[in-house]
């Protein structure tokens, strides 16, 4: 019988032989004695699963504080003085925070980022104090630090997120002590590792188009004929779910008469006249199903704005799934096999 493993946890440090370059006293300027200091060097940097999980924590951060027309551009230079922390735990977590909006010296940035820590180090129910992130580190622009909090909050607040699994990178420490500055390296595991509950879970869609895509044409007529059924009541049809959905507007309101939802003309663009506006409706779209626990799957909400035929179709296919086969099992007499 095969044991079962027991995954790995987030955080975990490896201690490798030291066999690192000496560190140089630029890399340790100003660093007191008895301190470390840990960095990236360029390798780590260049890793591609490094390089897709912050571009992944970019896509959900942007996505998430649209509505406020704040866009994450790095990671690394973004996120230090606690401005983007503090709405993000707003939007997320719905808290008031008492910290000042906008912080210009560097003592008023370090006191806010203090209490967005703190709020966040509460919200994630933290009964002890870690060592992956720190007011010190985070302000000190540590893209490890920074990651390791993101992914943390992406955890809590939006576990479908796709974060690319067993995301691992070697990281340098430096310490300075009596006789110089000396350095190790250390491997930090930033993602856990894929399950096999993760890979029996694999997006239905990308096995559809990828294995049988001769069916996609029925699947795609079945999901449109159950979509004009429900707009019929609006004069509204759809002939090209590839292109009729990318701007938010027939997904909303059909939204609106399958969830009973009545959508404020207020609340988005009727008639879009730019992406930014598309992408406004489509976000506020999927944000409607997620709380109504439709979305199994996570969808970047540009990639319906820029006509993504799969995305497309897992977004119509989560409400086709819930109300057409909810429809079937009403009508199905009791005793009936599936």
């Amino acid at each position: 019988m095969r044991e079962k493993m027991e995954p790995e946890p987030l955080y975990n440090l490896l201690q490798l032989p030291k066999d690192v370059a000496p560190p140089t006293e630029e890399e340790g300027e100003g660093l007191p004695q008895g301190e470390k200091k840990k960095y990236l060097p360029p390798n780590s940097r260049k890793d591609p699963k490094f390089i897709e999980l912050q571009k992944v924590l970019m896509e959900w951060i942007n996505a998430t504080l649209l509505p406020e027309h704040i866009v994450v551009r790095s990671l690394e230079e973004d996120m230090f003085d606690g401005l983007i922390l503090h709405h993000l735990l707003q939007k997320l977590a719905g808290l008031q925070l008492e910290a000042e909006e906008i912080a210009l010296t560097a003592a008023s940035q370090r006191r806010k980022l203090q209490v967005v820590l703190g709020a966040v180090n509460q919200s994630l129910q933290l009964e002890e104090p870690q060592d992956m992130w720190s007011v010190e580190a985070i302000f000190n622009k540590d893209l490890l630090a920074t990651l390791h909090l993101l992914v943390a909050l992406a955890q809590r607040f939006q576990p479908n997120l796709a974060l690319p699994p067993n995301v691992r990178v070697e990281a340098v420490t430096i310490e300075r002590t009596k006789s110089g500055l000396k350095s190790e390296k250390s491997v930090e595991q930033l993602t856990a590792s894929s399950t096999d509950k993760d890979q029996a879970l694999k997006d239905v869609f990308d096995e559809l188009f990828k294995l049988a895509p001769e069916k996609v044409g029925a699947v795609k007529e079945a999901i449109v004929s159950f979509v004009n059924q429900k707009l019929e009541r609006l004069g509204l049809s759809v002939q090209d779910p590839d292109t009729q959905f990318a701007d938010g507007v027939i997904l909303l309101l059909l939204i609106g008469q399958l969830e009973g939802f009545f959508l404020h003309l207020k609340e988005f663009y009727l008639t879009p006249s730019s992406p930014a506006e598309m992408l406004h409706n489509v976000t506020l779209a999927l944000a409607l199903l997620k709380d109504e626990g439709l979305l199994s799957h996570p969808v970047n909400p540009e990639d319906i704005v820029n006509k993504d035929a799969k995305s497309t179709l897992r977004v119509l296919y989560s409400l086709f799934y819930k109300h057409k086969l909810k429809a079937n099992e009403d009508k199905r007499p009791q005793g009936t096999p599936n």
